[in-house]
């Protein structure tokens, strides 16, 4: 619909008209149907017309405006054409079905060469999104921390936008129109632009930590969750640009393999199910093991720390300010030692007796990775349990780090004996000191060689020790656990530990379907709340999968997505014998696989309830 203005002159005066008219398609060409006259529409500048006409037209098919407050002379034009259509005019606009038209039940014969269908729009991957943000009480929590109705949908949009689709704010208006939201919201988007949603995340940016403490304490109670185990992991995501009014945009450390570009640190806390209970944003150049206190504090204010929990973090942190931190809250920890805390204790672990076996299974939603096999072997070493992890995934990538070192180990020892050949170096003390730094620099195989000097004799030698090196060969793929816990076995403290993979998982999920990154934003608020509507959708993904793998489904939320496309919400159009047009807006019916899936969710495989509308036969115009 749009509005078109009309002149006519009597008397010597000329009278201004505005007219509703909507084009149509007819067997001789497009036409212009007048819907009804609005008057001279004075003071409404000619910039509004169109706005308004997108407005009457909404009312119409009873969808909410989202943009702009309720306007008196929308409700008093749609009052004049529904009358109108009542009184049996000729109009051709979308009203609500005549009760003396069709009764219920009625058969009616339409031309079946005539039937079309009309505004096609996906909606399966957004109607599991909005089952799921309901059941996880957004609304609720949203209107809790004071946003109005119109807000708590732009974050609705927003959110199934990553999750679904993810694209830039600028795009974002295009991708909803052309999904089935307005229908499952019952809202129009006809207007919406990216200003409206650029508003609303400053509207969202002061509510973070709230909105996530409030969706930690409903998902502890939908699904019964562990609370006793935290996971926390860093990730890096990078910017497009040079992010010049964000303080936090630093040069550092790229997980991205993207040194190139300024990035922000993603730190995220998470339980045994995959569910995110914390994030922040820290300076893209921090070091790791500073994040860990401020972790704890964020991690405490919004879901509660008690005495006895455990925290899992990666090497990353293993340092012993690290441990004294979460120690000196009553907490426990489990951690994997740096490389060269784990060569120190190699010795304590080169007695292969006493490990168990233990077979991993391959992921289910990972048909690449194949079944591993772990040794661990437990030791106590003052105030700690050590746990030697031996790793059959991991043990070309150990071997060739350790050929790679005795390869220049032994270059660099050729060269310390041609300085002794060639009396460029007798002293005893000196020669002493140079096989010291060999040992120091190559601390993973130089413990396997006796390197000796003779200052009698003058005579350099190294020999290799065959029993320690074949020991080696068999540690090759080990890496060593840390905890205060006495109460774990070595199975036990390793399975704690490969949970913490579910935090990379959440990383992978966030940045890959999620597309976290890059990040366009170059305001500071803007970039933090861009990346909490990840975690929000993050929420949604986790909860989908883990609903799924409590049916026995192991699939991923990619799969579901990519499944659920080809159901849709469309308009039949369906041309009476008797003249008028019947619309229809309704879902397709779900094929099998769409029924399997929204079983499998306990989510309705009814994703509107059908809409009937009548208009005037378009040969009639």
């Amino acid at each position: 619909m749009y509005i078109r203005k009309t002149t006519r002159k009597y008397k010597h005066k000329t009278y201004e008209n505005y007219l509703l008219v909507e084009s149509v398609h007819t067997p001789n060409g497009p036409r212009q149907k007048v819907i009804c006259s609005l008057g001279d529409l004075k003071p409404k500048p000619r910039g509004e017309w169109l706005r308004l006409a997108h407005k009457i037209e909404s009312a119409l098919v009873g969808q909410r405006a989202l943009v702009g407050e309720n306007d008196s002379e929308v409700d008093e034009i749609v009052r004049r054409i529904k009358d109108r259509g009542h009184e049996g005019a000729q109009t051709n606009i979308y009203l609500e079905e005549p009760k003396d038209r069709v009764k219920d039940g009625e058969i009616i014969r339409v031309h079946a060469n005539r039937v079309t269908t009309e505004r096609h729009r996906e909606a399966g991957p957004v109607h599991v999104g909005y089952q799921f943000w309901q059941r996880l009480g957004f609304d609720e929590i949203l209107a809790d921390v004071g946003m109005n109705e119109k807000a708590r949908l732009l974050t609705c949009a927003m959110t199934m936008n990553r999750l679904v689709h993810p694209c830039s704010e600028n795009a974002m208006p295009d991708w909803i129109r052309s999904t089935a939201l307005e229908d499952i919201l019952e809202v129009d988007f006809d207007m919406l632009a990216e200003d409206a949603l650029y508003r609303n995340m400053d509207r969202l940016y002061p509510n973070r930590a709230v909105i996530e403490s409030r969706l930690a304490e409903k998902e502890k109670t939908l699904f019964n969750m562990d609370s006793t185990v935290f996971f926390y992991d860093l990730t890096s995501t990078y910017f497009e640009g040079q992010a010049l009014k964000n303080p936090k945009a630093k040069r550092g450390f790229s997980r991205d393999k993207r040194p190139d570009c300024k990035q922000v640190l993603i730190g995220l806390v998470i339980n045994r199910d995959g569910f995110p209970r914390a994030h922040e944003v820290f300076e893209g150049n921090r070091q790791d093991r500073t994040t860990l206190p401020d972790m704890l504090d964020a991690i405490d204010n919004r879901v509660g720390l008690t005495e006895g929990q455990t925290v899992i973090v990666d090497r990353g942190m293993s340092f012993d300010e690290n441990l004294e931190e979460i120690t000196g809250r009553g907490l426990h920890y489990i951690v994997a030692s740096r490389q060269s805390e784990r060569d120190q204790y190699l010795s304590d672990f080169e007695d292969l007796d006493g490990f168990e076996e233990i077979i991993r299974e391959p992921s289910p939603l990972n048909p690449y990775q194949k079944k591993s096999q772990i040794k661990v072997k437990r030791k106590h070493r003052g105030n700690e349990t050590h746990v030697l992890c031996i790793s059959s995934e991991r043990v070309e990538k150990d071997r060739a780090i350790r050929e790679k070192q005795e390869k220049r180990l032994l270059a660099d020892i050729i060269k310390l004996q041609t300085r002794i050949e060639n009396g460029k170096l007798v002293e005893p003390l000196k020669v002493g000191e140079a096989i010291g730094r060999l040992k120091e620099r190559y601390p993973r195989v130089a413990r396997y060689y006796d390197i000796e000097y003779d200052p009698d004799s003058k005579k350099f030698s190294h020999r290799v020790n065959e029993q320690k090196m074949e020991k080696a060969k068999e540690l090759d793929g080990g890496y060593l656990l840390k905890t205060d816990r006495d109460d774990l076995s070595a199975d036990e403290a390793w399975r704690f530990y490969m949970l913490l993979t579910r935090a990379e998982n959440a990383f992978r999920a966030m940045k890959s379907p999620l597309a976290e990154r890059p990040i366009f934003h170059q305001l500071e608020r803007r970039t933090e709340t861009h990346i909490f509507l990840c975690v929000l959708a993050y929420h949604l993904l986790v909860a989908i999968e883990n609903t799924l793998l409590d049916k026995g489904m192991h699939t991923s939320w990619e799969t579901v997505r990519e499944t659920l496309k080809t159901h849709q919400v469309t308009t039949v159009v369906l041309p009476t014998d008797k003249g008028p047009v019947l619309r229809i807006r309704r879902c397709s019916t779900p094929e099998l696989q769409h029924v399997q899936l929204y079983s499998l969710l306990n989510v309705p495989t009814k994703i509107i309830t059908p809409r009937k509308t009548w208009s005037e036969p378009e040969s009639q115009l």
